[in-house]
């Protein structure tokens, strides 16, 4: 078997398929949003609640109930889900190493939300699920699962609710083209870089309690924090603000 990094075929490429037969993701991201999350203490033995784990020696008694579960992130075998940059100067790279595990991603702590292989329970997190402004038309493009990621889990952090990634896997077999997903990805490359810390420093008030009222904070935060990069922000913070109109039209049964 040869290395991750390496050009040549391996081994695991002909295992992977026979494994995926096994491998229900509906029923493996159910059960993820299901049981709850841990995102105050890392648990080294991952998902605590997963059958032969359990919590390890130090973990407090206190927090071992855990919080509810708003988000299970699956991930991807065989071609990666890379940036554009990355995908040129690795073209042939595919990952091939399965991973048996599910872990709570602590409170605090961003990470790249793939929307292709995702779950959400969606009275507990579901107005904030917004997948941006973005497409034809727009300056950026390839973000839009990205910025609900963002979004989402400092939403999480400030509500109590937690985010899994891990198990289930899905394979991934159509590359798409570096040159095109460059041209979309461009200024988001740059954008990320101040986009990230304005998440990461962000703080919702005490007042903000659902959801709905997280999202509309954080809408004008996005125009206040980072209407000064382009007016696309400004624009995007406007449809922020439409998206949970038309949530709310559609779901009146949510707390405002």
């Amino acid at each position: 078997m040869t290395g991750r990094n390496s050009t040549k075929p391996c081994v695991l490429n002909s295992i992977i398929p026979l494994l995926l037969q096994d491998i229900n993701a509906l029923e493996q991201h159910i059960k993820n949003l299901l049981s709850p999350a841990t995102p105050y203490i890392f648990n080294t033995l991952y998902d605590p609640y997963r059958e032969g784990a359990d919590f390890v020696r130090g973990y407090p008694f206190s927090l071992r109930e855990g919080v509810p579960t708003a988000i299970s992130h699956g991930l991807w075998l065989n071609i990666p889900d890379y940036d554009a940059p990355t995908q040129m100067v690795k073209p042939l790279e595919r990952n091939t190493r399965y991973v048996d595990a599910v872990m709570t991603i602590p409170k605090g702590t961003l990470y790249p939300m793939c929307g292709m292989n995702l779950a959400f329970d969606r009275a507990l997190i579901g107005p904030a699920m917004y997948f941006g402004l973005m497409g034809e038309g727009q300056p950026i493009g390839r973000y839009d699962d990205m910025w609900a990621g963002w979004c989402s889990k400092v939403i999480c952090d400030h509500l109590g609710l937690g985010v899994k990634t891990g198990l289930p896997y899905i394979y991934h077999s159509k590359a798409s083209n570096p040159f095109t997903n460059l041209r979309k990805e461009y200024k988001g490359i740059f954008w990320q870089e101040e986009i990230i810390p304005f998440f990461q420093q962000l703080q919702l008030s005490k007042d903000s309690t659902t959801v709905i009222a997280c999202y509309l904070e954080l809408a004008e935060k996005v125009r206040e924090g980072l209407g000064h990069i382009d007016p696309y922000f400004t624009k995007l913070a406007d449809a922020m603000g439409t998206w949970i109109q038309c949530w709310q039209t559609l779901n009146p049964e949510f707390e405002k």
